[in-house]
């Protein structure tokens, strides 16, 4: 586990000057209104004028994190501290030149060290299933949450539907995002991994199922897209 870990971890250094353009490309622009959104209904669902601390994990170059910010300023909710958690180095070091502003750490999801129920919103954006020991994070996730804090999970997850929509997804992302991202990046092996990461991830229903095994509520699971991406906003209750 701990070698498939790392070498997920050594794809992503390489591919990290090329991310952003690739993201933009691949997705069409249309992942900013599911990253967006998701903050915006997790802000809601807090419910909270002061927030102290937002930790997005996974957080590769750090665009959720600025997300969290604007949202947060568009609701009028002062945030002390937004904290960007990425183990690999070639993503954070993009970061650091994009956002400044923000606080970004090496560290894992399994492992974030920081305190106990300290933080009142964790996200992870479309990392989640690069996670080998998924449910290791998620005890994470729970230990450092405050009690009613929220995690927030965007995410491809498996379609289980056979919909016309489902089948030009799937076509898109086994034919031409591995060789369009494969151009943008000249790495195609790590492009063509996003497809086989997103078939052999969990349904919708499945990550639902680990997440209340963890201890979290379901507050709120919506799909983009004609599910293209789903989100999930569970909480800690006790």
């Amino acid at each position: 586990m701990i070698e498939k870990q790392e070498q997920i971890v050594s794809m992503f250094n390489k591919i990290a000057p090329s991310y952003d353009l690739a993201n933009r490309v691949l997705s069409f622009g249309v992942d900013k209104s599911w990253r967006r959104e998701g903050c915006s209904l997790a802000l809601q669902q807090y419910g909270r004028e002061k927030i102290s601390m937002i930790v997005d994990v996974a957080c590769g170059t750090g665009d959720m994190m600025e997300f969290w910010s604007e949202s947060c300023k568009k609701s009028e909710i002062e945030v002390d501290s937004i904290l960007g958690i990425d183990p690999s180095v070639g993503m954070i070091e993009v970061g650091r030149q994009k956002f400044p502003q923000f606080e970004f750490k090496i560290s894992t999801a399994t492992e974030t060290k920081l305190e106990n129920e300290s933080v009142d919103i964790v996200s992870i954006s479309y990392g989640i299933r690069n996670v080998i020991e998924r449910d290791q994070a998620f005890l994470e996730f729970f230990r450092i949450l405050k009690k009613g804090g929220l995690l927030v999970i965007l995410e491809f997850t498996r379609s289980e539907s056979s919909s016309i929509i489902s089948k030009i997804r799937d076509f898109y992302l086994s034919n031409i995002l591995p060789f369009i991202g494969g151009l943008i990046s000249k790495n195609k092996d790590a492009y063509q991994y996003l497809p086989n990461s997103i078939e052999n991830f969990v349904s919708s229903e499945e990550l639902i199922n680990e997440l209340e095994k963890t201890g979290f509520v379901l507050i709120e699971n919506k799909s983009f897209s004609f599910g293209v991406s789903s989100l999930f906003i569970v909480r800690k209750d006790n």
